[in-house]
């Protein structure tokens, strides 16, 4: 376990868009009414069927564990993880799923955006850091620690937040046809809306489309 130091210097536009540092991703599951998870964290069931209902075996990086996916989404999750180099999560993602056991599936280090960190941790050794000060410090340190790769941002309020801050490229929504009438939104309100995305790239698999959207930035 580590914790992160309050001191920090972000990384500059001209560094990230130069090309030297990979892209910022939010992406997850999303009903069709816009819900990454519904009321009292209910709904996974629905919004996961996807990484289970298909014949192609999709390999993990905790031990045992693997999906079946049909092929598409199968090509869709490997051009994400394959390209994917650190994760920001928020403190809820991580108390809801029990910090994955100390080893979150895509096997990259894990960033995770709290308050406080924990007082105990299971898993010393493993790829987590607890930081203190904001989501742009996170994402400074994920993209370090990506090497060049991409960082992926979990929805709801990390995402948000980086959405605010201009540090977001990409949005990558698997969207499942069902209708949760509730619970976190993908993206949480805030003020600096508008903020125009591309068409999609669209891949549809079975009981998902995935739709990928590039942020438009000012003279791009």
């Amino acid at each position: 376990m580590a914790a992160a130091h309050p001191s920090h210097a972000a990384a500059t536009d001209a560094t990230r868009w130069g090309g030297s540092m990979g892209k910022v991703i939010a992406s997850a599951s999303m009903s069709l009414d816009g819900f990454v998870s519904g009321p009292e964290e209910s709904g996974f069931d629905r919004l996961f069927a996807w990484y289970a209902n298909g014949d192609t075996e999709v390999q993990t990086a905790q031990a045992g564990r693997l999906f079946r996916m049909t092929a598409e989404s199968a090509r869709v999750w490997d051009e994400l993880s394959t390209g994917l180099g650190a994760l920001v999560v928020g403190r809820r993602a991580f108390d809801v799923t029990a910090g994955w056991e100390g080893r979150h599936p895509l096997g990259v280090p894990v960033f995770v955006v709290t308050h406080r960190a924990p007082v105990t941790w299971p898993y010393p050794d493993a790829p987590f850091t607890f930081v203190t000060d904001g989501v742009e410090r996170a994402i400074a340190m994920a993209l370090e620690a990506a090497d060049g790769r991409n960082v992926g941002v979990t929805a709801g309020a990390i995402a948000s937040q980086a959405l605010a801050m201009g540090l977001l490229d990409e949005v990558w929504v698997a969207l499942v046809p069902v209708l949760l009438g509730g619970g976190r939104p993908f993206f949480e309100a805030w003020s600096g809306g508008p903020v125009a995305l591309d068409d999609p790239e669209v891949r549809v698999g079975r009981g998902v489309t995935h739709l990928r959207y590039r942020v438009e930035r000012p003279g791009t």
